[in-house]
Order: structure tokens, then sequence, then C-alpha cells
């Protein structure tokens, strides 16, 4: 028998001046973190460290503000506010070169806080539904304290921890945080994903970003044949198309009959999907995200989405203005490694207009916003007016196939800003 103890128990290893990893997505440690919030009182100068986190995050709250800093390496809902304001920070960075500021030195771990399934009869606890940077996290933490839950899945790949690795543990079952993105597809994405659908040849290996476009696009692939999936996280949307044997990595060119991931989020099917499911590979995102692996593949697709883009094609994905509101991430490596690969395709899917109407094609990025693939990197934009091809065209050209596809009531505005910028 494993010996477990109190959260309260667990978490008294952080001390003042500690530089802290949280777990990321439906792994977000929140009984750990909601414990180190009680615990403020007798620490100072935390400071915080992780991708896209869910839940509570108390830490992240107004109120610790003196206690904890929320460094941030991909921002996401409940520590937005901390990042944008003197109670936090954002670091750009490309998600496949995280795991290398953990080993060299450059944001040495003292303490990770993982969630992890129980230990099975050899003694190895999975990382579950994250690997991505958690797996270096966890080699590298001087201290490494987790919450095992049995409702976490126990996956195969690159996540497994042995028990003698985890210095302090604490027993927990709840509930894994879910979310449904199917549920919020609307007309509009499915135009988009019937568009991106029809770039997509039989035999491709796709990547999807997060969110309902990558969610409708997978609805749209059902004809299709023999695909192959390496991507950084997977949603619900795969699950009928392995079962159909639509996606069965038969011709990938690297990681054959396997689908490729870093993690997961969606919902408790998905999860139950993902459990011992040796078909499934969760890896270390450094391997995962790293562009010459990714351009292995034959017909890489990637597809990702974006906040705007300018009549150049430059990519603003990671933040409104100088308001952050996600991260670089994945996007760049995998429009690289598709840009690089045989028959591959980058494919940046966006609608035309926000849901308040705001154009997402624009004359000029926002003032501080962030360029997170460069015009250079472009080739394909979808939208629900249709495709765009950018590479290898001028400018001029760029900016007249970018606004036949932008929203009919921006592109008179948008004719505008094109004539007084190229005459």
């Amino acid at each position: 028998m494993h010996n477990y103890i109190s959260a309260e128990e667990a978490v008294s290893c952080v001390k003042s001046g500690d530089r802290v990893f949280l777990h990321g997505s439906a792994c977000t440690p929140n009984l750990l973190i909601d414990e180190l919030a009680r615990q403020a009182d007798r620490l100072q100068n935390i400071e915080v460290v992780s991708i896209t986190v869910q839940g509570n995050v108390e830490v992240a709250k107004p109120e610790y503000g003196d206690t904890f800093f929320i460094n941030s390496l991909f921002t996401s809902t409940p520590v937005r506010q901390a990042v944008n304001s003197e109670r936090g920070d954002f670091v750009p960075i490309f998600l496949s070169e995280i795991p290398i500021l953990f080993k060299n030195g450059m944001l040495p771990l003292d303490v990770a806080f993982i969630t992890v399934s129980p230990p099975d009869a050899h003694g190895y606890c999975s990382l579950g539904t994250s690997v991505d940077i958690a797996r270096s996290a966890v080699d590298t933490a001087k201290t490494v304290v987790a919450v095992v839950n049995p409702r976490m899945p126990r996956t195969h790949g690159d996540g497994m921890v042995h028990v003698q690795r985890i210095d302090k543990m604490v027993w927990h079952e709840e509930e894994l945080l879910t979310i449904d993105y199917g549920a919020k597809v609307g007309e509009e994405e499915m135009m988009i994903g019937k568009n991106v659908a029809e770039l997509i040849d039989d035999r491709s290996t796709i990547q999807m970003g997060i969110g309902t476009i990558p969610d409708a696009v997978l609805r749209c692939l059902s004809n299709h044949k023999d695909l192959g999936i390496h991507t950084e996280m997977l949603s619900d949307g795969v699950i009928d198309l392995i079962k159909n044997d639509v996606i069965n990595n038969k011709y990938k060119g690297t990681h054959l009959n396997r689908t490729i991931t870093s993690f997961c989020f969606g919902t408790r099917k998905l999860y139950d999907f993902v459990d011992d499911n040796p078909s499934i590979a969760f890896m270390d995102v450094q391997h995962v995200n790293f562009p010459i692996n990714i351009m292995k593949n034959q017909k890489m697709h990637a597809i990702n989405s974006a906040i705007e883009i300018d009549l150049t094609g430059q990519v603003c994905a990671d933040s409104i203005g100088t308001y952050q509101f996600s991260g670089i991430g994945g996007q760049m490596d995998f429009m690289r490694g598709a840009a690089l690969s045989e028959g591959g395709k980058p494919i940046m899917a966006i609608s035309s207009r926000t849901k308040k109407g705001v154009p997402r094609i624009v004359p000029f990025l926002k003032q501080g916003a962030g360029v997170v693939t460069t015009r250079g990197h472009m080739h394909y934009v979808v939208t629900e007016y249709g495709t765009a091809y950018l590479y290898g065209k001028n400018l001029k050209q760029r900016a007249k196939a970018l606004i036949e596809i932008s929203h009919p009531d921006d592109r008179e505005m948008l004719e505008r800003a094109a004539f007084e910028r190229f005459k």
C-alpha cells in the first residue's frame, strides 16, 4: 500500500521563493492549488508556471496577488486577468521548446503539482490526459507532489511516472474537468469545416488546434479514407473517425498505426476512449511538436486558427492588441512542419468575423498584437467564404485573395485600405 497523505501535509513542502509548476487542462490539480492558497500566509514570492490550466486556480485571484506571481507559458481563462496585471506575465515561446526551459535551468522547477492515475502492478502511475510539458516538469522538478485520482485515464506513451519519483501522494477521487466543443459548433463553423475538408486528401496526416472550428473540420471528414493523426491536442471529434477506420494511421511516415498527441481535453467520453487505448500515444511535446518530426509525415496538414490576419498574411493568434489572450503554443511548430512535409498543407481556418461582428481579416494588426505566424509561413487561409492561397504571392496579390474571403460587409473597407497602401 502506498503512503498517501493529506493535501495540507503535501503542500507544506512549498517554501517562500519557490517556483511551482501546475499540470494543465483536465489534469489541473485544483485540490493542491486550493491548499496552496490556504497556506498563502506563511509564503511569499512564489512563482507559478503552467500552460493551459482549467477550473478554479485559486492562486491566480487578486486577493493572493502579494504572494503568487503567475508566469504563464500559455494563457487560459482562469489566469488571464492575473497575466494582464502586475500579478503576472507571459513568456512567448514555442510549445516544443518549453521543456528546454526546464531542462537547461532557465526556469528550474522547485515543485511540480501533478495529477496521475493510480499506480499499476509495476508501480507506475500515468500522467493521463496531459503529458505535454508535464513530462519534463516531472523529470526536472526537485519535488513532485501528485494527486492520485482513480478517474484519471491511464494513457499509453511517455506519461508513466514511477511512485519512487513522486515525493508526496494525495489520494483524491473527483470527476475530471471537461469541455464540449462539439455542442458549440454552428452553421458558420460547419461551412469553414467543409472548406477545410476539401483541402484534405485521403492518406493525409492531420493536426488540429483547439476549439469549435477543428471539431467542425473533423465532422466533415467522415467520407475520407486512411487518415493519420499527429497533433499536440486531441478532442472528441476524433472518436467516431477512429472507430469507423477513417483515421487508421497507416500512411503517416512516422509512428505508423498510432494516433500521436501530447494532451487531450474534451468530455468524459473522450477520457474513457483514451483510457488504456494502445492505439493512442501521449508523448512529450518536445517530440510531438518538433518540426523535423512533424515533417516526416506524408501530406501533413496543420489546421490552426487566429484572432486576426492582416492583408499581407501576418497572423496574430495570441493577443488582442496588447491584451494577452492565449499563447504561441504549437501553431508555428506545426505550420512549419506541415510546410516542409511532402504534400503538406499549413492551413489557417478562421471565421470572417468574431461572434460580436468584429472583422478578423484587417488592414493592420492591432497595435501591440503578437505576430505568431509570419507572412512568410502562410499558405492557406480558409473562412466560411472560401480559401485564399498566399504562398509565393506578392503583397498586392495576397490582399486581393484575402479580401475575396472576408466578410462581404468588410470588403469595401478592406479594398479602400489596400488601395491606400498599394495604390
